[in-house]
C-alpha cells in the first residue's frame, strides 16, 4: 500500500528550522549572543546500535539516537519514536522543540527526544520487545527519573514503555517507574495520558475559537493524521457538536460535508488499516484535506506537511498543530499574512508532555489522581499557556509561533542566567 506524505520543500531541515526560530526569538528579546550559543544545539546526542536476535535466528542491528537539549529548568523530557525514516537531525530538532514546549507550559523540564530507525509494523511482538529492552540497556547510563524521562511517540506505546521500565528497574535492582511516562496504569501510568495530546490541542483550539467568536456547535473540523492525537481530537470535537468533515492518515484521506462519526471511522481503520474507503465519504488527496474549507484544521501527522505551496490554499480560520513541526517557516508567514490563527506545536501539542509531568509527579509522590482531576488540571494549564502566548502575539502584533518562542526562550534564558550559564556579563 503506497502511503502519502505532503512535502514539496524537500531540502528543508527541521533542525535548521528550529535554530532559526530560536535565533529570531533571541533577537526579538534582545538577549545576548551567549543565550543563542547555548540554545542553538543539544547539550548531548547519544548514538546507539541495538543488536536484536530476530525470530528467524539472524541478528539485525538498529541505529538510534537520544538527544538532550537543555536542562536549565529540570530533567530532560521527551518522546521516543520508532520510525523507518527517523534521522539524527530530526531527533535533535524535536529535543529543542521539547525544551520550548515545556517552557511554554511552565513545566520543570528541559527537552529530550529519541528515535530508532526501524519499522515496528514489520517486527513481531518478540522482536519489538527485544529491541525495546536492548535500547533501554544502551540508554540506561543517561536516563533516569532525575535525569531524562522518555515517553511514547510515533509508533511507540504504553507496552513498549512497560518493557523499558522493567529493563531499567532490573538494571537498578529496584522498581523505578518514574524513568518513563506514558506507561500502563498498572505500573504507574496516569489516567488520561493516552488522550492528553489530542485533548490538549482541543482545549487550545476551543480557547482560540472563543477569542475569534467562532461557535463550536456546527464548526467544521479537518484532521490530518488519524493516529492517537488526531483521532482523539476528532472525537472530542464531535462530542462538542462540531462537524468532522475531513480526516486522513498516511495511506488515505476522506471528506464528507455533513460530518463523520470519528468512532465509526476509527472502527473502519481498525478493520482495514486506513481511513480510506470509509463508506459514504469522498476520497481526497492529503493536499486537498489540508485545503478543506473549515473553521479548524488540525495537522496531527509528521513534520513539514503545511508548506508554502499548500499554505496559500488553506481555508481554515484556526490551525491547531497537534503534530511536531507540521508547518514550514515560509508557510507560517503566509498563513499569518492571510489572517489564519496558527496555534504552534510548542503550545497546541503540549498536552502530552503536560500529563507526562503529572504522571511523573504522581510516581514520585506515590499518590494518583482521577482522570477528571487530570483533565481539569490539563485544561487549566493549556488555557493559561494559550493566553500567555496570545497576549504576547496581540501586544507585539506577531505570529503565535514567534510569540510562543519568545515566551519559552525567555523562561529558559532566565533560568540559565540565574544559574550562571551565560557568564557574568550576560544581560
Amino acid at each position: 500500500m503506497k502511503c502519502e506524505v505532503v512535502v514539496d520543500e524537500c531540502t528543508l531541515n527541521c533542525f535548521q528550522i528550529c535554530q532559526r526560530q530560536v535565533r529570531e526569538a533571541c533577537d526579538a528579546l534582545g538577549l545576548g549572543a551567549a543565550a543563542y550559543e547555548v540554545l542553538k544545539q543539544p547539550s548531548r546526542v547519544m548514538e546507539v546500535a541495538v543488536p536484536v536476535v530476530m525470530d528467524d535466528g539472524t541478528v539485525q542491528s538498529f541505529v538510534g539516537w537520544r538527544s538532550q537539549h537543555n536542562d536549565a529548568l529540570g530533567p530532560f523530557k521527551g518522546g521516543l519514536r520508532f520510525h523507518p525514516e527517523v534521522t539524527v537531525d530530526e531527533v535533535k530538532a524535536l529535543s529543542m522543540w521539547m525544551t520550548f514546549k515545556c517552557a511554554v507550559l511552565g513545566l520543570p523540564y528541559g527537552g529530550g527526544k529519541g528515535g530508532v530507525r526501524c519499522d515496528p509494523r514489520r517486527l513481531s511482538c518478540g522482536e519489538l520487545e527485544r529491541l525495546s529492552r536492548g535500547l533501554m540497556r544502551a540508554l540506561a547510563p543517561i536516563v533516569g527519573p532525575e535525569r531524562d524521562i522518555p515517553a511514547p511517540d510515533v509508533y511507540t506505546n504504553p507496552q513498549i514503555m512497560a518493557w523499558m521500565v522493567d529493563e531499567f528497574s532490573r538494571l537498578r535492582d529496584h522498581n523505578s517507574f518514574g524513568v518513563m511516562t506514558g506507561k500502563p496504569l498498572l505500573i504507574g501510568g496516569s489516567a488520561g495520558r493516552n488522550e492528553a495530546t489530542g485533548r490538549g490541542c482541543v482545549y487550545a483550539c476551543l480557547e482560540a475559537m472563543k477569542q475569534l467568536g467562532i461557535p463550536v456547535e456546527g464548526a467544521r473540523v479537518a484532521v490530518q493524521g488519524f493516529g492517537n492525537a488526531g483521532s482523539v481530537a476528532a472525537r472530542l470535537f464531535h462530542e462538542r457538536g462540531a462537524r468532522v468533515v475531513a480526516v486522513g492518515d498516511s495511506c488515505g484521506s476522506i471528506f464528507q460535508s455533513c460530518g463523520m462519526d470519528p468512532a465509526a471511522v476509527a472502527d473502519h481503520k481498525c478493520r482495514t488499516g486506513t481511513v480510506g474507503g470509509f463508506p459514504a465519504a469522498t476520497p481526497v488527496t492529503a493536499e486537498q484535506l489540508l485545503q478543506t474549507e473549515c473553521e479548524v484544521l488540525i495537522p496531527a501527522a509528521m513534520e513539514n506537511q503545511l508548506t508554502a505551496r499548500i499554505a496559500g490554499g488553506v481555508r481554515a480560520r484556526i490551525v491547531g498543530e497537534a503534530a511536531n513541526g507540521p508547518t514550514t517557516p515560509e508557510a507560517d508567514q503566509i498563513l499569518f499574512e492571510r489572517g489564519i490563527l496558527v496555534l504552534p506545536d510548542i503550545l497546541a501539542s503540549a498536552g502530552g508532555v503536560t500529563v507526562s509531568y503529572f504522571e511523573w509527579a504522581q510516581n514520585l509522590s506515590g499518590y494518583y489522581w482521577s482522570e477528571e482531576e487530570v483533565n481539569e488540571k490539563l485544561e487549566m494549564a493549556m488555557v493559561r499557556a494559550f493566553h500567555n502566548v496570545y497576549g504576547m502575539a496581540r501586544d507585539r502584533k506577531l505570529p503565535m509561533r514567534s510569540a510562543a518562542f519568545m515566551v519559552a526562550v525567555k523562561r529558559v534564558a532566565d533560568a540559565m542566567r540565574v544559574r550562571g550559564w551565560l557568564g557574568p556579563a550576560a544581560g
